[in-house]
């Protein structure tokens, strides 16, 4: 077999709008909910505010050209909401929409192609203020407005759309990817009715593509982690198939099923954690078809088996904010049903995140097989403490490592039939962790700046940025 990626194949990098733009009050734009949640992050934990975070705003030429020098032919990056609509709805910010033309034709002059990304996290500030943000069901009209008018405006431009980004993941860490007020922040079953009306959203976005991009396709990006027994008893075997229906299959069967899980949707309904569904929702979920699945993957999960009984309750993730191996503050646990837990068999990254290659094509596969629809990566990589050194440089040779395994990882994918897109790792640049801050790094590209000094966002290309230069130049033969 060829060691090349099929032709056509897409490579790339990613960002998000609040973890890279900055300019968070500039232009007529006003907060997100990520502008006020990571002004918590910095005076509880000190990690750089979203204000400047890396500057895209001022920086995007530079970048587009770092870009097309490392080879890209896709980027993958969203929108903010509140940079185009900064009341969530009402009147357009021109500057906020011109930014994003400039931004696509950038990207389009230099060969690259835009894939965008309706909504990552961060919900205008002032919907927020209103009604409580993506708790109350308006929220799925005050998207469709949003989505309508920016699908509208690039339909001609863009032809790959991602919808709202890693809703998994906002399920599992709802309070740093939501504001949720304290007071409701042990009513779980809002968690999995956040998530309803991002299904509506979804469904909405999807319909829109279809109706308006010429030969647009559109799907979500699932931040997903296939999940390994503990050992190979039976109990830790029911375990991980509980743990892979209601951390992955929940979602992916909506996208490409139009329905819920039924063994999640029984244990949801059963311990008073299900969403509240009405009349019609179902009948939109299944109109909003998904033509692909985006996938955010950094690590596998492993689950083993929990017991029901006395002090047993449900728990959710816990997050390792430190960057030491084994700080991290719990997992997630359902009695009854599973535990998630550490993989023995497998090194974790230093924020306790396992580093597993072939779990990359284990996915790729299992969904292929499940759905049969084509697939895209849109985040993979290793964050990292990265060091400057006095002459400039930035030797990340374990990141190289990493994205190696992982790019091997989909290529046997292919190899056995799995249909690819393209693989977009995070990040095109250093970038703002939505729990760790600048700390711990991702990009191909080193941005100057430490969490206390925005300095000027210098951008040094790192080894890793020549090394995925070669890769994509020989279309994925040459990973040495």
């Amino acid at each position: 077999m060829s060691s090349a990626f099929p032709k056509g194949f897409l490579w790339g990098a990613s960002t998000s709008a609040y973890q890279a733009e900055g300019a968070a009050l500039e232009d007529g734009k006003k907060p997100s909910q990520q502008d006020i949640i990571n002004q918590d992050s910095y005076k509880q934990f000190g990690f750089a505010t979203a204000e400047i975070a890396s500057d895209q705003y001022h920086h995007y030429k530079e970048d587009v050209a770092l870009m097309k020098e490392m080879g890209f032919t896709a980027y993958r990056f969203s929108i903010a909401w509140s940079r185009v609509f900064p009341d969530g709805v009402g009147e357009v910010n021109p500057k906020g929409i011109q930014y994003y033309r400039d931004l696509i034709d950038e990207l389009i002059a230099s060969g690259i192609e835009p894939i965008v990304t309706l909504y990552h996290y961060d919900l205008p500030w002032t919907l927020v203020q209103k009604y409580g943000g993506w708790l109350d069901r308006q929220v799925v009209a005050d998207f469709e407005n949003y989505a309508r008018y920016v699908i509208t405006e690039f339909k001609d431009k863009v032809r790959y759309w991602t919808t709202v980004n890693e809703q998994s993941i906002i399920v599992q860490y709802w309070t740093q990817k939501c504001y949720i007020p304290e007071e409701l922040q042990e009513q779980h079953q809002l968690r999995y009715q956040i998530n309803h009306h991002m299904n509506l959203a979804h469904a909405v976005a999807c319909k829109l593509v279809h109706e308006l991009v010429p030969g647009g396709l559109v799907g979500s990006a699932l931040g997903y982690a296939p999940v390994y027994p503990l050992t190979s008893h039976a109990e830790d075997c029911m375990a991980a198939q509980n743990a892979q229906a209601l951390r992955n299959d929940y979602y992916t069967d909506i996208y490409f099923k139009g329905e819920y899980n039924k063994a999640a949707m029984r244990y949801l309904e059963d311990h008073g954690l299900a969403p509240v569904i009405q009349e019609g929702d179902m009948e939109l979920i299944r109109e909003g078809t998904s033509d692909f699945l985006a996938l955010n993957y950094y690590a596998s999960e492993c689950a083993k088996w929990c017991p029901e009984g006395e002090g047993r309750e449900i728990r959710y993730s816990g997050v390792n904010r430190s960057g030491k191996k084994g700080d991290i503050s719990g997992f997630e646990t359902h009695p009854g049903f599973y535990e998630m837990c550490k993989n023995p068999n497998l090194d974790t990254t230093d924020w306790d995140w396992a580093i597993d290659p072939v779990g990359m094509e284990y996915m790729l596969r299992d969904l292929y097989n499940r759905y049969g629809k084509p697939l895209m990566i849109t985040e993979n990589g290793l964050g990292a403490y990265d060091t400057l050194t006095e002459d400039g440089k930035i030797h990340d040779g374990y990141r190289i490592d990493y994205l190696r395994g992982h790019i091997q990882a989909v290529k046997r994918a292919i190899d056995k039939g799995v249909e690819m897109i393209a693989y977009c790792p995070w990040s095109a640049i250093d970038l703002l962790s939505t729990s760790n801050g600048m700390k711990k790094r991702y990009g191909l590209i080193y941005v100057d700046r430490t969490d206390d000094a925005p300095k000027d966002c210098a951008r040094i290309r790192k080894d890793s940025f020549y090394w995925y230069q070669k890769a994509i130049a020989s279309n994925g033969a040459d990973l040495a």
